[in-house]
């Protein structure tokens, strides 16, 4: 009989809750089909990028464009048809705990009030105590400054809330990636501005490797280091364009509008030369 693994040696609170070295990320040549009866659509095509370790890059481009189908195969969700996806330099073959991904809307679990969403995820992260979990889940319920909802259920959050408990439970196992597929799209504009705020100071603090999907052009100048233009059918990367403004933004500047008006005019350039020609 096989002896059985050594259970995961114990971690101090400390260590569990201190800042990790973010991972590298690298899309090499990626290409997606998607085929459904006799539709075939081309989603990716030879993509190619790579994100530096703690940048935050923002995905942009209209509907189609496969910056989603990106984002699902850096997470492991999707396997590419093509080409590879490496994090910290090891190739992405399925889901880990070192990427985890805030969707649009906010996933949680209706039935567990909200220290039980958090602790959802931590009751499969080895080398805690179950005490020692819990206050780790505060921990992130205080930086996105909802400690006094730890025991409150998910529908009585507003929607600005819940995607604040869905940031803090893609926090609460410290990953080294963080992926984030449109999750302000669905919030009014004053809670969209708020959140700008939490996700920009949490990064400052975290220092995650954070890939961002966006259709929304001022919102990714406001977020990001880099700006990566995608074109659709299929999906390709464009152009891409470097942020370098100091953090916080105002999504409202007059220096950010400049960023994106350029991005903005670059990405309608792309669309016209991709439309096709009227019969």
């Amino acid at each position: 009989m096989a002896p059985r693994p050594d259970p995961a040696p114990l971690m101090t609170l400390q260590q569990e809750l201190a800042p990790i070295a973010p991972a590298k990320l690298a899309v090499e040549e990626v290409s997606k089909t998607f085929r459904t009866g006799k539709r075939v659509v081309h989603a990716l095509d030879r993509v190619s990028l790579q994100v530096g370790e703690g940048e935050f890059v923002c995905l942009v481009g209209p509907s189609g464009c496969g910056k989603s189908t990106l984002l699902n195969i850096i997470a492991g969700l999707e396997r590419p048809d093509a080409g590879r996806i490496l994090s910290g330099g090891v190739p992405v073959g399925g889901p880990g705990r070192d990427r985890m991904v805030m969707f649009q809307e906010h996933a949680l679990f209706p039935w567990l009030d909200v220290m039980d969403n958090l602790m959802f995820g931590l009751k499969l992260k080895p080398g805690l105590k179950d005490s020692e979990r819990r206050e780790v889940a505060m921990y992130y319920l205080n930086l996105v400054g909802l400690e006094r909802f730890s025991t409150a259920n998910i529908h009585e959050l507003s929607g600005g809330m819940k995607q604040r408990i869905a940031l803090a439970r893609a926090l609460a196992p410290n990953p080294k990636v963080l992926l984030m597929d449109e999750p302000f799209a669905a919030l009014d504009a004053l809670t969209r501005e708020q959140l700008y705020g939490d996700i920009q100071r949490i990064w400052l603090e975290r220092k995650k490797t954070i890939v961002f999907v966006t259709h929304n052009v001022r919102e990714a100048a406001c977020l990001g280091d880099r700006v990566v233009l995608f074109s659709p059918n299929p999906g390709r990367v464009q152009e891409e364009f470097r942020v370098d403004l100091p953090r916080p933004r105002d999504i409202n500047s007059a220096e950010l509008a400049a960023h994106s008006t350029k991005i903005m005019r670059a990405l309608k350039g792309h669309l016209e030369t991709t439309e096709e020609p009227a019969e």
